[in-house]
C-alpha cells in the first residue's frame, strides 16, 4: 500500500494526512473486496524496516494500525475475520508496541467467528525475516530442508499462496512482502498511490489473477487424443 505520503506531498499536506487517508482508503477496499467475494486480502501495513522512518510519522502509522484493529463493529457486520502476520511477540527483535499488541489480539479474537473472507495485516512484518525465522525453527527441530517443511513453518503456515501481488504509486517491484507465498503469482501495478486505489484497480487485478489462472490451467491441460 505504497504512496500515501507522495499524495499527501502533492496536495501540500503533511505526509501523515496521506497516511490517514490511506487508512480509510483499505477500509472502501475491504468492503469491495467483500462485496467481490474475494476469500483473502493481505495487506502490508508496517515492515520490518519502517522503523527507521521520522519518529513522529511512526507514532502516527502505529495509532493508524490500533485504529484499523479496532474497526471491530464494521468488520464483524461484513463477516471478516481478521489475521495478523509478523515477528512474533516474544521474538527477541520484535518492535510492536504493546498498546498494538494489544488491539491484534482483540481484533482477531472478536472476529474469530466470522466466516467471509479473512484479512491478514502484515505488521513489524519482513519476507526475508521470515525466511529466516521458519529456517531457524527447521534446524531446532531438526527436520529436513524441503520446500514442504519451510512452509509449515512459515508464520501463518495456513496461508494460501498469493494468486495476484498489488503494488501502487508507479512502483514496479515486489518491495519484501511475501516472497515465499507469491512465487510464481502475476503482478499488478498501477500508478495510483494507495489513497487513489480504486474498485477499478481492485477488479484489474482480479482479472489479471483469472487470465493466469485460466492460461496455468491450459498451459497443464493434458493433449486431446
Amino acid at each position: 500500500m505504497d504512496g500515501n505520503g507522495r499524495w499527501a506531498q502533492r496536495r501540500g499536506l503533511p505526509r501523515t494526512a496521506g497516511h490517514t487517508a490511506g487508512e480509510e482508503n483499505l477500509a472502501a477496499v475491504v468492503r469491495a473486496s467483500v462485496a467481490r467475494n474475494i476469500d483473502y486480502l493481505t495487506v502490508f501495513g508496517f515492515s520490518t524496516e519502517n522503523w527507521i522512518r521520522p519518529r513522529g510519522e511512526v507514532r502516527h502509522i502505529l495509532g493508524l494500525h490500533k485504529k484499523l484493529f479496532g474497526r471491530i463493529t464494521e468488520l464483524n457486520e461484513l463477516n471478516v475475520k481478521v489475521q495478523w502476520v509478523g515477528r512474533p511477540f516474544d521474538d527477541p527483535t520484535a518492535r510492536t508496541p504493546r498498546y498494538v499488541q494489544r488491539a491484534i489480539r482483540k481484533a482477531i479474537s472478536d472476529t474469530a467467528g466470522n466466516t467471509g473472507m479473512t484479512m491478514t495485516v502484515a505488521f513489524d512484518y519482513g519476507s526475508r525475516t521470515e525466511i529466516a525465522h521458519a529456517a531457524r525453527r527447521l534446524i531446532s527441530a531438526r527436520q529436513e530442508p524441503s520446500v514442504l517443511n519451510m512452509s509449515n513453518q512459515m508464520y501463518l503456515s495456513d496461508m494460501p499462496e498469493v494468486d495476484v501481488l498489488v503494488r501502487t504509486s508507479g512502483e514496479t517491484r515486489i518491495s519484501n512482502f511475501l516472497l515465499w507465498q507469491a512465487v510464481g503469482a502475476p503482478s499488478y501495478f498501477t500508478d495510483n498511490t494507495w489513497p487513489e486505489f480504486s474498485a477499478e484497480d481492485l477488479d484489474l487485478a482480479l482479472q489479471l489473477a483469472q487470465q493466469f489462472k485460466t492460461h496455468e490451467t491450459a498451459y497443464l491441460a493434458p493433449r486431446p487424443n
